[in-house]
């Protein structure tokens, strides 16, 4: 259900709870408006004014210049929440939709640190997806590479985290070698914080990358010492149905030179 008109009185939803001895709650999809774009400072402002009032959901900038909210919890504060979107002027367009059931109010949109997939040679070919996570780079070995095929679920093993220093790091390593296969900087997204989220065994990002861009999940299908995952593309604008990517573009985004190239020196 659509709600066109400003939220200058607050926003309700449709999903109240029934038990008369708990509150009910609400859960909206608001776009901001303005004159003049809407910065970062906003954004901040909108995440504290959510945490204080103990609601959920997410805040990240519009392709217009406005912004986007999901909030959810308390129909009351979700309500305050909505008043604070539509002060100083700005037009808050509010649709009611279901509760998603999440664990934090995130300012999505904003890097979160770099990640880079590596190709080597060793005792076996594969590729290590890596992600800055609190100052190292936690790792997966992905035998065939990642897939922006949705359709297509990739091995993922974990394995020990890395210093950052080893992301730049292309060329011959002892009998086997390294190129840098891809690099750039990812968003943490979900519904649960990170890195909660990789202890829970759920994890989904957003790389933006020179090859792999879009939305990613890793899920943990075995728990353990090289605990076992599962590396899947989700469906978005950047999902390429039927392609394999590593196998179409092998070079490295470093020097252009692909696996073998650096292996024959």
């Amino acid at each position: 259900m659509t709600d066109a008109a400003p939220a200058r009185g607050g926003a309700s939803d449709g999903r109240r709870c029934h038990d008369p001895g708990m509150a009910a709650t609400a859960a909206i999809r608001a776009r901001v408006t303005a004159e003049q774009p809407l910065g970062g400072a906003l954004r901040e402002d909108v995440a504290e004014r959510a945490a204080a009032l103990g609601v959920l959901g997410w805040v990240r900038a519009a392709d217009d210049g406005g912004l986007q909210v999901h909030a959810e919890g308390d129909a009351a504060s979700v309500d305050a929440l909505a008043a604070f979107l539509s002060e100083d002027g700005r037009t808050v367009d509010v649709e009611r939709v279901r509760r998603e059931g999440h664990e934090q109010f995130a300012i999505r949109g904003v890097p979160a640190g770099v990640f880079v997939v590596q190709q080597h040679a060793a005792t076996a070919r594969h590729f290590d997806l890596r992600l800055e996570v609190g100052g190292v780079m936690r790792s997966w070995a992905v035998p065939k590479g990642p897939s922006l095929d949705p359709a297509v679920k990739r091995l993922a093993v974990e394995v020990e985290d890395h210093s950052m220093g080893h992301n730049d790091f292309e060329g011959r390593l002892g009998e086997g070698g390294v190129i840098v296969w891809d690099r750039g900087g990812y968003e943490q997204g979900g519904r649960v914080p990170w890195p909660e989220a990789l202890d829970r065994g759920h994890a989904v990002f957003v790389l933006h990358g020179e090859k792999l861009r879009g939305g990613f999940a890793l899920q943990r299908t075995r728990p353990g010492e090289k605990a076992q995952w599962l590396l899947v593309k989700r469906r978005d604008d950047d999902a390429r149905p039927g392609s394999d990517i590593a196998a179409e573009a092998p070079g490295s985004v470093v020097s252009g030179r692909t696996l073998d190239e650096v292996l024959r020196g």
